[in-house]
């Protein structure tokens, strides 16, 4: 049986919670860990060039196309992997394998759509979002080779999805790391030893890109330990409407990331801080990107497991996979918040020793993450209420804390100047992770009651929804 070949590594269905919880969610963590270098790594290096402040401003204006490129792996490998691990939970492995291959399909031609309409409006693009006439030469070679590279990205960080819903979270770990490893490497070679600049930069980060999207189609075509494999199916509209509909809510947050950061980048720019401010804004965002892409690994690994005991009717291990998750989220973010608080000097002088960027940045690091505490509930009530099917709440909060944030960002500086653009980050979050923890309560109890109600037994009810 499908199942069965998932338990040789992860057994999702009968594991005690918390340990099964632990081996699924460090190797995710540390690989969105790592993942975070592929844009770190370029930046600290890209600050070290001749006109280091300038060059970093630049490539942070590209933030928000690289970010919405991303968000469309989350559509695709978000929306499909809960799915496929539902079909596991029920021993349907032929369905499982109609999915994966539809949204491998999906994001290769994705891929192709958005490289084709940023090439053609990118210089537009760039100075909408925030590049001034000393950094757009710089936005403008990173984004170009970024954008020809683009479907690596996409299959690399899409596909990886469906590893992680098989059980095989360390193999994930490896397919980002294998990336990050090779950029590393290759950074230094491309920007000074040949003289590249910022397109050196893009150049690393697409072969890196490259060998991780190889890895992962490789796992999922070769591999004798994938219980379901890519392989050729017949396209499915059905199945992708399905996927798209799971896949809303965490392609919103991405997505809308994008729109954050131009925004940000935008009213920084244009409330007096200029680009001293922009180069702290991209410093700023680096390192809650160390925060967000981690709690986001740490949920996408959880969301197999629920998906999987709810698509098997065991409620009561959908209920304690939702609070281990939370535990586990609260205090890495507990953790980094003492890092930010205390100790953002060190993170800083890793980009930049110009001393009107450094204070600008440290202060904007401190009050940036906050709120990253509370904000952990809505990380785990989002991803977790995706993978039990329930679409609507789920994004009824990703939506009110993106438009409650970019609102706020657009709206502080124009009365209180460049750097209050920063408190509106830690004051949504905090609103919205209380508000996060009622919905999820709410959520879990109706969808709980109405497809497992013999929760006490661990006996299924209806079918589930998404499933």
């Amino acid at each position: 049986m499908a199942g069965n070949r998932v338990r040789k590594i992860n057994d999702l269905g009968n594991d005690r919670m918390f340990p099964l919880i632990l081996r699924l969610v460090i190797p995710s963590m540390l690989a969105q860990l790592v993942n975070v270098l592929y844009s770190i790594v370029d930046r600290i290096f890209i600050s070290r060039m001749a006109e280091g402040e300038l060059a970093l401003a630049g490539v942070g204006v590209c933030g928000p196309i690289v970010t919405l490129i991303t968000s469309f792996s989350f559509l695709l490998g978000l929306g499909g992997a809960p799915l496929l691990a539902m079909k596991l939970g029920a021993g349907d492995r032929t369905t499982g394998e109609k999915i994966l291959f539809n949204c491998f399909f999906a994001l290769i031609a994705v891929s192709v759509v958005l490289t084709a309409f940023f090439l053609i409006f990118k210089r537009q693009l760039l100075f909408a979002f925030g590049a001034g006439a000393d950094t757009v030469g710089y936005a403008d070679d990173y984004v170009t080779v970024y954008l020809f590279g683009s479907v690596f990205a996409l299959l690399s960080v899409g596909l990886n999805n469906f590893i992680t819903a098989q059980g095989f979270s360390k193999t994930a770990m490896g397919t980002v790391v294998t990336g990050a490893v090779i950029n590393v490497a290759l950074d230094p070679v491309f920007i000074f030893g040949l003289s590249l600049g910022a397109k050196g930069a893009a150049i690393a980060t697409v072969i890196a890109q490259f060998f991780s999207c190889v890895w992962a189609v490789a796992f999922l075509v070769f591999s004798k330990k994938a219980t379901v494999k890519l392989k050729p199916q017949r396209l499915s509209l059905k199945i992708m409407l399905k996927v798209m509909r799971l896949g809303f809510s965490p392609f919103v947050i991405i997505a809308t990331d994008s729109v954050l950061f131009i925004v940000l980048n935008s009213m920084l720019q244009n409330t007096g801080g200029g680009d001293v401010y922009v180069a702290a804004a991209t410093i700023v965002v680096s390192y809650m990107q160390l925060i967000t892409l981690p709690m986001g690994g740490l949920t996408m690994a959880c969301q197999p497991v629920v998906s999987y005991n709810f698509g098997a009717g065991k409620a009561q291990r959908v209920k304690r996979a939702v609070v281990d998750a939370i535990i586990v989220c609260i205090v890495f973010t507990a953790v980094m918040t003492v890092s930010s608080q205390f100790l953002p000097h060190y993170f800083v002088k890793i980009f930049s020793d110009d001393a009107a960027v450094s204070s600008v940045a440290v202060s904007g690091m401190r009050v940036y993450t906050a709120g990253i505490i509370i904000l952990s509930v809505q990380y785990v009530a989002v991803d977790l209420l995706i993978a039990l099917g329930t679409i609507g709440p789920a994004t009824f909060l990703s939506l009110f804390r993106k438009i409650a944030i970019i609102s706020l960002t657009a709206l502080l500086p124009l009365r209180y100047g460049s750097f209050s653009a920063f408190w509106a980050e830690p004051a949504v979050d905090a609103l919205s992770g209380i508000l996060a923890g009622f919905v999820l309560c709410a959520s879990l109890f109706k969808t709980l009651k109405k497809y497992c109600p013999q929760s006490s037994s661990d006996s299924s009810g209806q079918a589930p929804p998404a499933a």
